[in-house]
């Protein structure tokens, strides 16, 4: 072994030359990261598939998403079907609500995605002012390999606007995601916006379900969809989790798997596809306690929020508070979502997102989802502009009370109470025997329909009983006629020992590869001396390969050296690759091409503290001297 001193890391300079998201694609293709699935059949668009170095990668990330919530939170665990009944989204309003707004070129019939051509057009719009007044915009696209073809570039007219049509733009685009599709249509006829690729006109807004329909079984009669979230499986298995988890309150469930859908126009990549991997988080809370044990631990971290009265305004001004202020102040609702921003921004931070490019968004009222009462989306900033990779919704209790009254399965947790409590309430009393002959197999769901009318539709089912019978209605919009004779509603004095409640829940939702793909701009750069040399300095805990064992020769001789390496790195638990390809030690990947020396067993170790985060570069040095060409190998 060398025993000169050791010295630190060379320095690195990562930002000498400027992005370009061009030459990104060219190494992840190059690389195999992914590429289109079916590509020899000529693709289809919004269907990726994963190679060696992007499965791995994918893998690392729900590897350390599962530490980092499953593990260090106690959360339960589930894996659920992808195919679903009909039923159940009709219940949670998938199959009125899950759709986005879309029009048709007037002449091709070609689609696209109203809200994305009115952002694309204007966005184009406004780079097109930035270039007549002369105000540089960095390339996304450049030619990396001359030999290669060069790829379209975006079309824009330099072209100066007035600066109050520049302030309409902004203004608008800063609250892109709260139109209606009416508002879009009008925005579209207002801006003249046509589109982009025919210059033709297009048609007014309609919208379109995204979920993927199908059917299950041979007679093609019961209808289902491939789901477009994984929630509803931990929804429909509350009981039995909350079982599991001897009825205690609060608690998590967790579920990694697919998810489907129909995108109107996917674009962009990883980043709107029709595939694709989520990991979700549902948190039940009592309704009435929403604090968190944990939240003491975070909050006084300081996250970048973007509230929602300020993209009302049309403005997208940053508050850089910490998680205590947010949930104090109430711009966070709770203490639980704001444990859950607090703990998503730790994880993305931690696989290599640049925190400085990530921000908290807070939905606007047209663009809240038809079950959350608060929302925040972690958006990460890429080339394509900011991109919601994660979702922080207080679904309150939607989900639960919705499938408990279309099935009549009660889905409630239950507290002990320290005192009891006397309360006079309308009950309905049953006469069971003309209830069920009248009824029978709906018997439990009309009780359900009439348990579930509330203190003032009692009142005013006993008065239209006094008058005759009366009609009532499900969920579904099955009716059923109920008659004097069948119940009596009385006021009655009730001593209550135990409190039966629906619990809310905080859902985190994570879009895996929006994440990916945003982690791969965000690690990526070029050598100063060389703008071809990408480089993808990926934190090790996810690096795809975690060692690399370059041979300096293919000769024979090597070949138990070669082994004995491998052998002690696999039993180290750390993945390494060996690449005998003969191409030299200096033109591979890394962050600042320095080259350590020691022993076989003191360079393991040393690799091994760098892959589970024991040990940085700058400790590594530390560790092993430099090689200078000149030590006895």
């Amino acid at each position: 072994m060398a025993t000169e001193a050791t010295i630190g890391p060379s320095p690195v300079n990562r930002t000498a030359h400027p992005f370009t998201r061009g030459a990104l694609e060219d190494l992840l293709s190059r690389r195999f990261f992914y590429a289109p699935a079916f590509e020899i059949y000529g693709g289809v668009a919004g269907l990726y598939d994963y190679g060696p170095p992007g499965s791995a990668l994918h893998a690392n990330i729900l590897h350390e998403w599962r530490k980092h919530f499953i593990i260090e939170e106690s959360m339960l665990e589930l894996d659920t079907t992808i195919m679903t009944p009909s039923p159940v989204f009709e219940t949670s309003g998938h199959v009125a609500r899950f759709a986005d707004w879309m029009v048709k070129d007037t002449k091709t019939g070609d689609v696209l995605r109203a809200d994305h051509l009115v952002e694309g057009v204007l966005e184009a719009r406004l780079k097109g002012d930035k270039e007549a007044r002369g105000v540089a915009a960095a390339a996304e696209e450049t030619e990396v390999d001359p030999k290669k073809k060069k790829k379209k570039a975006v079309k824009t007219t330099a072209v100066k606007l007035d600066d109050a049509v520049v302030q309409e733009y902004e203004t608008v685009l800063n609250q892109i995601d709260n139109y209606t599709g009416p508002q879009l249509g009008e925005l579209i006829r207002k801006f003249n916006i046509v589109n982009p690729d025919t210059n033709n006109p297009v048609d007014e807004p309609v919208q379109f379900n995204l979920m993927f329909d199908s059917s299950i079984g041979p007679t093609g009669k019961i209808k289902g969809y491939l789901r477009p979230e994984t929630a509803q499986g931990h929804f429909l298995n509350f009981q039995r989790l909350l079982a599991f988890n001897n009825g205690q309150i609060p608690f998590a469930s967790a579920q990694i798997g697919r998810s489907f859908r129909n995108e109107i126009s996917p674009r962009a990549g990883l980043l709107r596809v029709r595939e694709f991997t989520m990991s979700e988080i549902e948190h039940y809370v009592d309704p009435l306690d929403k604090s968190h044990s944990r939240f003491r631990e975070v909050k006084d971290l300081k996250l970048r929020f973007l509230p929602k009265d300020v993209q009302s305004q049309g403005k997208s001004d940053i508050s850089e508070i910490t998680v205590g202020e947010a949930v104090a102040s109430k711009m966070v609702d709770n203490e639980t979502l704001g444990y859950f921003l607090a703990r998503i921004y730790l994880f993305l931070s931690k696989i290599g997102v640049d925190h400085d490019r990530l921000r908290f968004r807070q939905h606007m009222a047209n663009e809240m989802a038809h079950y959350a009462s608060d929302c925040w989306d972690a958006e990460i900033e890429t080339s394509y502009g900011w991109i919601e990779c994660v979702g922080c919704a207080d679904r309150s209790a939607y989900d639960l009370s919705v499938h408990s009254k279309a099935t009549g399965k009660p889905l409630v947790a239950r507290q002990n109470l320290a005192e009891p409590i006397v309360e006079e309430k309308e009950t309905p009393e049953f006469n069971l025997k003309v209830w069920g002959k009248t009824f029978k197999g709906d018997g439990d769901r009309v009780k359900n329909i009439v348990n579930g009318l509330g203190e003032e539709g009692l009142v005013k089912l006993r008065e239209d009983l006094s008058k005759g019978p009366v009609e009532v209605s499900d969920t579904n919009g099955d009716k059923f006629t109920i008659t004097p004779e069948m119940v009596k509603i009385e006021k009655k004095t009730t001593k209550i020992s135990i409190r039966e409640f629906t619990p809310n829940v905080i859902e985190p939702s994570f879009g895996i590869g929006r994440i990916m793909y945003s982690l791969l701009e965000h690690v990526y750069w070029a050598r100063e001396s060389d703008a071809a040399r990408g480089v993808l300095s990926l934190p090790p805990a996810v690096a795809p390969t975690k060692c690399l064992i370059v041979p300096i020769s293919n000769q024979e001789v090597f070949q138990p050296i070669i082994n004995d390496v491998s052998s002690k790195l696999r039993a180290a638990g750390v993945y390494a690759r060996v690449d005998d390809s003969g191409a030299s030690i200096g033109k591979r990947e890394r962050d600042t091409t320095d080259q350590l020396i020691g022993s076989v067993d003191e360079v393991v170790e040393v690799v091994k503290d760098l892959v589970f985060g024991q040990l940085d570069w700058e400790g590594a040095c530390k560790k092993l001297p430099k090689y200078t060409g000149v030590q006895d190998v």
